[in-house]
């Protein structure tokens, strides 16, 4: 793709964005499946923070099939077992939709002619339920998913491995992200980077800090 609209930046060209998933473009959360399995908010969230924890989400998002994942917590919890299998069987109940506004934003800069690219921490079981279901994951110019490489944010090798793959310079390219521990490894390695909150915070350090004009 021929980049085009390129804005200075201290001197430097921006030229790809570069968006993660979860948290920015669509919302995930584990508390939608299961304040609806418990029926009870309190018992929910213990059980996210106690069993199914987000260290072992990670797991999955770093490669380990679900199938193992699940069976070694069931082994070790047992009396929690159908609550940990459907953390899979049931795993799209977790999705509630596009974050509001996120995905304009990046249609825009599209149109504007900067390169879109993602990069994820993402299970590639799980990852092809909602590529297939969101328009916008057919706007990526390409994309990296950690549980396809086996490699997780905010390891530096993982934003390498975007940046090789696509022939992209670091100092070229803006990572947007909701985890600050995710943006400072984008920075580690060169990359400009915004946390994200909401798509208007977004839009607005993209123009007024970068210069981006979309």
């Amino acid at each position: 793709m021929q980049n085009v609209c390129l804005k200075k930046t201290d001197d430097m060209s921006i030229k790809n964005v570069v968006f993660d998933y979860g948290g920015v473009l669509v919302d995930w959360n584990p508390r939608y499946l299961y304040d609806r399995y418990f029926n009870d908010q309190v018992k929910s969230q213990w059980f996210l923070d106690n069993i199914c924890l987000y260290s072992w989400n990670l797991q999955m998002d770093g490669g380990k099939p679900f199938a193992e994942g699940v069976a070694e917590l069931q082994a070790q919890y047992p009396e929690w077992s159908e609550a940990i299998a459907i953390y899979h069987s049931r795993w799209e109940e977790m999705m509630a939709g596009e974050i509001d506004g996120t995905a304009e934003v990046l249609r825009r800069l599209k149109r504007a002619g900067y390169g879109i690219y993602g990069l994820t921490n993402w299970s590639a079981e799980t990852f092809p339920i909602i590529r297939d279901k969101y328009s916008v994951f057919k706007e990526f110019d390409g994309m990296v998913v950690s549980g396809e490489e086996h490699l997780l944010k905010p390891d530096p090798a993982i934003y390498r491995c975007l940046l090789e793959r696509y022939s992209l310079e670091a100092v070229e390219s803006i990572f947007v992200d909701d985890n600050a521990d995710n943006v400072s490894g984008a920075k580690s390695v060169g990359m400009q980077a915004v946390r994200f909150s909401t798509a208007q915070q977004l839009e607005r350090d993209l123009r007024e800090i970068y210069k981006l004009e979309f």
